[in-house]
């Protein structure tokens, strides 16, 4: 298991990670996306030991590891642009760490052919590196570094450089090389769709920001009706928490766990065409909750900045919602428009507006009559931010 808790890390005196922590369990392969330039590389370097955390440990199957020299943390690592050594045949290339490591002549000859033949290249071991295709390099690259067993596999976009084709046939070798290893592996990429077809799970760096031990995960729908009931109904079980639309194949649950798996918050995104430009992309925001003891911590930001950003990457033109009258300076501050009338809603009785983004945050203005902003500023969301 691999858990970075509570990293910062930089090359000078801005950091480049702030408060990053992440758990990786044994055998589970984590996809990583984030922005360009936002710390994903330097995170695989503070894991291998390449770069030092300023605060923060890494710890490898609850051993901490910070202090380690790369050489004895056992993880290996596969680069972007493979770094095979031109003077080894290929071979020598996948033997490499096996031989650092003392193995003997005849394990390692075993040993590489098992690599090659996982890889897809049963029979290459006298070929020339230098003569090896793009695909075929990086191939080489994965089974040099899975060669060793370590004990996490860190990948830096490990399939960049390739045309479309190659670049997605690859995309699905790698998941399964990665599942027939059973290795521990964590994949950088700005890629969604290969993240999405590689990885057990998909996390971006943005959600690692921030409390101790949250992250951001999806969640069944049952999960989210619980947290419904206590948070929205406050426990009444004859309050209705199943919405329409809960159960379709595209709606997204998303929640909020701690470090020891309790759900401390959800909200739930299903595709409605909104009321404003109307689109089959666009996405309801509903039930969005956050637990008693949570709320004014930055839990419901996390959670919402967590949805619109899948949501936005998977096209959708406009994210909208029912938000009671409470939460609307919330919803501002996160760049979303209030559009038309309020109204009273009919299940909780309370006065609410609509509100919509769209990735520009900020097209459309509100046709509400201003109850000024600047008067709402202080307010906080309650723990009920939308109804239905």
């Amino acid at each position: 298991m691999l858990t970075v808790r509570d990293v910062t890390a930089g090359y000078g005196a801005a950091p480049v990670l702030r408060d990053v922590s992440l758990t990786v369990d044994d055998g589970e392969v984590v996809a990583l996306l984030g922005a360009s330039g936002s710390g994903k590389s330097t995170l695989l370097r503070v894991i291998a030991g390449l770069v030092a955390p300023t605060s923060g440990a890494v710890l490898l199957d609850g051993e901490d590891v910070t202090a380690l020299p790369t050489h004895r943390r056992d993880v290996g690592m596969v680069f972007q642009d493979e770094q095979l050594f031109p003077h080894r045949d290929v071979a020598g290339n996948v033997a490499f760490g096996l031989r650092m490591r003392g193995w003997r002549r005849a394990d390692i000859t075993r040993r590489v052919a098992e690599m090659l033949a996982l890889v897809g290249l049963r029979g290459f071991e006298r070929r020339d590196v230098t003569s090896l295709s793009g695909g075929e390099a990086k191939r080489i690259a994965l089974a040099r570094s899975l060669a060793p067993s370590p004990r996490v596999l860190l990948l830096d976009e490990p399939l960049t450089g390739l045309d479309r084709e190659l670049h997605d046939r690859l995309t699905v070798d790698l998941g399964r090389i990665l599942r027939a290893a059973g290795t521990t592996a964590l994949l950088v990429t700005h890629d969604a769709e290969e993240a999405a077809t590689v990885a057990d799970r998909v996390v971006r760096l943005e959600e690692l920001r921030g409390p101790t031990g949250l992250r951001v995960v999806e969640v069944p729908a049952e999960a989210t009706h619980a947290l419904r009931r206590t948070v929205l109904r406050r426990d009444d079980p004859a309050a209705p928490v199943v919405f329409d639309g809960d159960d379709e194949p595209t709606t997204l649950h998303l929640g909020v766990e701690d470090a020891d798996g309790r759900l401390l918050a959800v909200s739930t995104w299903l595709r409605r065409p909104g009321p404003v430009d109307p689109t089959p992309s666009d996405r309801k925001l509903r039930g969005m909750a956050v637990a008693d003891g949570w709320r004014d911590r930055g839990i419901g930001g996390l959670l919402l900045e967590a949805g619109l950003r899948r949501a936005f990457e998977a096209g959708a033109a406009a994210v909208w919602a029912n938000a009671r009258d409470t939460a609307l300076a919330f919803y501002e501050r996160h760049g979303f428009v209030v559009i038309g009338d309020g109204f009273v809603d009919d299940a909780t009785g309370l006065p609410h507006h609509c509100v919509r983004r769209t990735p520009e945050a900020g097209t459309y203005q509100s046709t509400r009559a201003s109850t000024s902003s600047a008067k709402r500023a202080g307010s906080t969301p309650s723990s009920s931010t939308t109804t239905s």
